[in-house]
């Protein structure tokens, strides 16, 4: 959610957006990344981001109203078919997703179309001045080392 108009799903994030600083929330299954004002120094905001991440989850609320996005949602069913797509798919669980997510992001696939694979870089990853290098220099050549199919690697 990268504004608090976003977070109108998410009681969570509606909070999180309340802290004076917090311009960006991700959740993934395992952390929450925060995108905080760059005028902002972490150790002001880190005790807030905290103190309602614990409240809020000792309230016992769902993190999300309604049902959850489906892990492969908005891909058309002829793309989810075809075996190259379920190739990419399987390399970005296996091996780009887990180290991008160490660096609080995560990479959701967009399309394939003649050889070239568009990706969305969210969470921490959407903004990081690096991840153009890391999509042209780490996903690009992982991927193209187990799916010789993709010639390029994109970012929307």
């Amino acid at each position: 959610m990268r504004t608090a108009a976003d977070a109108g799903t998410s009681p969570l994030a509606q909070l999180l957006f309340d802290i004076d600083g917090v311009e960006g929330v991700f959740f993934a299954p395992d952390f929450i990344a925060i995108t905080k004002s760059p005028t902002l120094d972490w150790q002001v905001v880190k005790p807030h981001v905290q103190a309602r991440i614990m409240d809020f989850y000792l309230s016992g609320q769902p993190l999300l109203a309604g049902a959850a996005e489906p892990a492969n949602n908005n891909i058309d069913a002829d793309k989810l078919a075809d075996p190259i797509v379920q190739q990419i798919l399987a390399v970005i669980d296996e091996h780009i997703r887990p180290g991008v997510a160490r660096d609080g992001g995560d990479v959701k696939f967009v399309d394939f179309d003649q050889g070239v694979l568009y990706l969305e870089m969210r969470g921490a990853c959407a903004g990081c001045p690096a991840a153009g290098r890391t999509l042209k220099s780490g996903i690009e050549k992982i991927l193209q080392t187990y799916v010789p199919e993709v010639m390029e690697v994109l970012s929307i």
